[in-house]
């Protein structure tokens, strides 16, 4: 069983497109930037947007930039800069010309800011942490840094949830959030990154209560909740605004949207899907999807369009399509229990919604994992392409870039009716790299964190390092 929970990881997820209108005005919950932001733009490049928080503006993996290069042979798809990483599977975010990067050395949890566009060290902050992956996997961060006006925000993977200043790195306020509900160590430890709504801090934290500790680690079935489920933290102080569920934890990211009317953020939990009021945590429904056997986790984010809401895990059950209504919801389709057929199995991966559509890859092995394309308002598979591993998508111009846990990236258009591949790079082999004698092998397994695009700037990582690429030429 392998999974980079962070749902990536990876988040904190508004899936902006209308079915029918297809533009994130009509479905977005935007972040409200800080009063007091006054920090210096750092960047030259002047086209595009940033890249503030898990899955970009839209929280969907969508970029609204254009002119993305659509030849990489014979280097044109440029090098700007790597960087070398430690342990870690999120990938970073981008705001005012910085890229923070939350990774772990040492025995510490480190906070990066690095220049966006020349990979230099601006800061770097970190604090002592001592947790022990229970699986063998890195215990470094699953999640990836909020940057909110002049503020920036970690969740860690023990739950050390801290805000920083984005100009010089000085902390702000820290909550120990395992220690403050009772969390009992999941699986893999926080993956869920937080989200931000209003003055609003939303993070699923999942605690139980003080029987749950003589559990034995791992038997998450025997772990009871305290209606900590969901916890909002004011965003400024750090104070407790509100918690409710007594669902645990996963490693989906809560996701907003406004549907007729309503804000509404959704959360993929460990047990199913909660669907609810973020300025009140008033629960308006709760939807039960996750497959019967203990090691199983959602981790993939609720993609809403319009006022629906698509759902998928990759352990049994598959996917399910929701229409929400006032105070709850009507299943459009779902995959069936007693059907071998799933419509969408994602991981860790988050699917895609484009023009009626979903592109995700399907599958928990890295032997099974297929590419597909599926129709949204029914289920029904338009293509798939095998051998591709368990990869992850960003849409970008009509094509998606896609990054393979091995480290290939390739480019395919967004094309409903088949698979056409645009050109391809191979970081997984030894390639020329800036400031190196020798030649690099960049990206190698696992490569389990979509890319990020800003400003023309595709940034892309594996266990090693931190990869910035020029997508769009000025």
């Amino acid at each position: 069983m392998k999974l980079s929970l962070f749902a990536q990881s990876v988040a904190t997820t508004c899936f902006l497109l209308c079915l029918l209108a297809n533009s994130p005005a009509f479905c977005c919950v935007k972040i409200q930037t800080s009063k007091e932001d006054t920090v210096q733009d750092l960047g030259t490049r002047k086209k595009g947007e940033d890249w503030p928080e898990f899955l970009g503006l839209g929280r969907d993996n969508k970029s609204t930039e254009t002119g993305v290069l659509k030849d990489w042979s014979e280097g044109k798809l440029k090098i700007k800069w790597v960087r070398e990483l430690t342990e870690s599977y999120g990938i970073g975010s981008v705001a005012k010309g910085r890229f923070f990067q939350f990774d772990r050395a040492d025995g510490r949890e480190v906070l990066l800011c690095l220049h966006s566009e020349t990979g230099k060290e601006i800061w770097k902050k970190s604090y002592v942490e001592d947790y022990r992956d229970l699986y063998g996997y890195n215990s470094g961060p699953r999640t990836s840094p909020v940057i909110d006006g002049d503020r920036v925000y970690t969740y860690g993977v023990a739950g050390q949830l801290r805000c920083w200043k984005v100009a010089d790195g000085s902390l702000v306020w820290q909550k120990d959030t395992n220690k403050d509900f009772g969390v009992i160590q999941n699986f893999f430890g926080v993956g869920s990154t937080p989200v931000i709504y209003k003055d609003l801090l939303i993070c699923m934290v999942g605690g139980s209560p003080e029987e749950s500790k003589s559990v034995p680690p791992g038997a998450l079935d025997r772990v009871k909740g305290n209606g900590s489920a969901i916890v909002a933290f004011d965003k400024l102080t750090g104070v407790v605004k509100y918690k409710f569920s007594d669902d645990l934890a996963s490693y989906s990211s809560p996701a907003l949207a406004r549907i007729d009317g309503s804000d509404w953020c959704f959360a993929f939990c460990r047990g199913g899907l909660v669907g609810f009021d973020p300025g009140s945590g008033k629960e308006r429904f709760y939807y039960p999807w996750r497959d019967s056997q203990l090691e199983s986790v959602n981790a993939s984010n609720p993609v809403v369009i319009g006022s629906n809401v698509f759902i998928s895990e990759t352990y049994g059950i598959g996917s399910s399509f929701l229409k929400v209504k006032s105070g709850g919801y009507e299943v459009i389709w779902k995959d069936e229990k007693r059907s071998r057929v799933r419509a969408m199995e994602t991981h860790w991966n988050t699917a895609i919604h484009h023009q009626g559509h979903f592109y995700g890859s399907s599958g928990r092995h890295t032997s099974n994992a297929i590419l597909k394309c599926i129709d949204a308002k029914t289920g029904k598979e338009k293509w798939k392409v095998p051998g591709l591993t368990r990869s992850s998508l960003l849409y970008a111009d009509g094509q998606f870039i896609c990054l393979t846990e091995g480290g290939r990236l390739l480019m395919f258009k967004a094309n409903p009716e088949k698979f056409e591949l645009t050109t391809q790079l191979k970081l997984d082999q030894a390639l020329e790299v800036p400031g190196y004698d020798e030649p690099k092998t960049l990206l190698k397994y696992p490569c389990w964190s979509a890319p990020i695009l800003a400003h023309g700037l595709l940034y892309v990582r594996g266990p090693d390092f931190l990869v910035c690429l020029e997508l769009i030429p000025e």
